[in-house]
């Protein structure tokens, strides 16, 4: 059973976390040097398999004790805050940095199924261990819907990854990646917050 409160949450949380990262970034560098159509279903395909692994060891710390796995859901999303805190101060800075390095890995001359293999290798060891997957394993952990926060997050990264690739060098030029950040800091205190709530009623 599909639980449109938990798909919610996780796509609004995994939504302003991944919006300001690196794979958003990189996203945006190989559309504009490779097809962006076969660059989005590259980063949808390696997005699909860091869920899933995420969702499946979410799934198994599911059965640890309810309020452990909810004081480890709430630290998550308060060191997840931090880190993001921490990133905008020098995020506008890095910017230029993260492109060139982005901008290096691509293969302009690369077609159709290369196109797609590249873009998958790239985000795939982009996004291993990042703050993303690590909040999905928390969301699982913390709700017991597998499924749920799997559609949610997963939505939130094809959605990231689709801004990148249509409107994505606009929309840093409207926005600075910094305030992204501290966007994405605000939501994990208050994912945190509804943790702590949760467990205290």
């Amino acid at each position: 059973m599909i639980d449109p409160l938990v798909v919610a949450l996780a796509f609004g949380a995994i939504f302003v976390v991944e919006l300001p990262d690196k794979t958003f970034i990189a996203t945006l560098v190989m559309s504009t040097k490779m097809r962006p159509l076969f660059v989005w279903i590259g980063v949808a395909l390696a997005f699909l398999v860091q869920t899933a692994v995420a969702v499946g060891i979410g799934k198994a710390a599911s059965f640890l004790p309810e309020q452990l796995i909810h004081t480890v859901a709430a630290l998550m999303f308060v060191i997840g805050a931090v880190i993001l805190f921490r990133a905008a101060r020098t995020a506008d800075a890095d910017e230029g940095a993260q492109e060139d390095e982005y901008a290096a890995k691509s293969d302009s001359a690369a077609h159709g199924l290369k196109v797609v293999v590249t873009s998958f290798l790239v985000l795939f060891a982009a996004e291993w261990g990042d703050l993303s997957q690590l909040l999905t394993i928390s969301l699982v952990a913390k709700y017991d819907d597998p499924v749920s926060v799997f559609l949610g997050a997963w939505g939130a990264l094809l959605a990231v990854s689709g801004l990148a690739v249509i409107v994505g060098r606009l929309l840093l030029q409207r926005v600075r990646l910094s305030v992204l950040h501290y966007v994405g800091a605000a939501v994990c205190v208050f994912m945190a917050a509804l943790t702590v709530w949760e467990m205290t009623r």
